[in-house]
């Protein structure tokens, strides 16, 4: 029996402890802002910039955000408008990269292009346009207004990535559909589409945080306590004349609760996905 020679170096303990050393300093740095708003919304007030942690813990943050503010009602708008942007930004970009991927038509190339190049442009230079449009057709203070801007922001880059999937999805399984009598949009509903589940996945979880966590269109397009996102609810905490920490903290973290379930709901999806979708196309 032969025996293969073992080429693995091994690891000096110098080495080792720089190593750890180096995961355990940026475990700290990405932890420690979240466990410090964390921690900042169980403070009194009067603790609030103090780093008195666990002096006088109390849940009064959190029960004067949901009992006195408007906090539940600009939480239920996020949901709905984020929501409307996953499904809708996940149906476009999947039949835009299926086409792409699968049919050759005229214009195709410049379409591609065109989704690039949207990218391409900072959020802060276009406000002011899509304001004066969106206020011109009465979309003002309107929650599709703010889904069609998430659209315009997600589905290009979406597009792209799942072109990149498709690609990589043997064309026989087309070809196997429409020979059992499927219609191209039957096809891609019954065959493709659960083939792609890791890009639909990064997909949904692209347009769902663009849609949740996004500030500046928000706070521009949507105004009045009814008609808050949480991103604009979340400035009336902080202005020029006062700064109310404890109940803002309290909403940070009660904000990060859905994205952190949409994460794990798709997380074994987003390592294959964002993989696949970077390097195929």
């Amino acid at each position: 029996m032969v025996t293969m020679p073992n080429t693995r170096r091994s690891r000096s303990p110098l080495a080792s402890i720089g190593l750890h050393g180096t995961l355990l300093i940026a475990t700290v740095v990405a932890v420690f802002p979240a466990l410090w708003v964390l921690l900042t919304s169980l403070k009194p007030a009067k603790f609030a910039t103090t780093t008195d942690f666990f002096r006088d813990t109390t849940l009064a943050n959190y029960t004067h955000l949901l009992g006195d503010t408007k906090f539940l009602t600009w939480f239920g708008n996020s949901v709905v408008v984020a929501a409307t942007t996953t499904v809708i930004g996940v149906f476009l970009a999947a039949t835009t990269g299926y086409a792409v991927s699968r049919f050759r038509f005229p214009g195709m190339r410049p379409l591609m292009w065109v989704l690039l190049i949207t990218q391409m442009f900072p959020m802060a230079i276009l406000i002011v346009p899509l304001y004066n449009l969106f206020s011109s057709m009465g979309l003002l203070n309107q929650p599709v207004g703010l889904v069609i801007t998430y659209l315009t922001i997600a589905v290009p880059f979406c597009a792209w990535m799942m072109k990149g999937f498709f690609d990589a999805i043997p064309v026989e399984i087309d070809e196997s559909g429409r020979v059992d009598g499927l219609n191209p949009f039957g096809t891609f509903w019954r065959l493709i589409l659960p083939l792609a589940r890791p890009g639909l996945a990064v997909t949904g979880f692209y347009s769902f945080i663009t849609a949740w966590g996004e500030v500046a269109y928000a706070s521009a397009f949507m105004v009045g306590e009814d008609n808050m996102t949480l991103a604009g609810g979340l400035q009336t905490f902080v202005n020029q004349y006062t700064a109310q920490w404890g109940p803002m903290t309290a909403a940070s973290v009660l904000i990060a609760v859905p994205a952190v379930i949409v994460f794990v709901l798709v997380q074994r999806h987003l390592v294959t996905g964002m993989t696949a979708g970077a390097t195929k196309g």
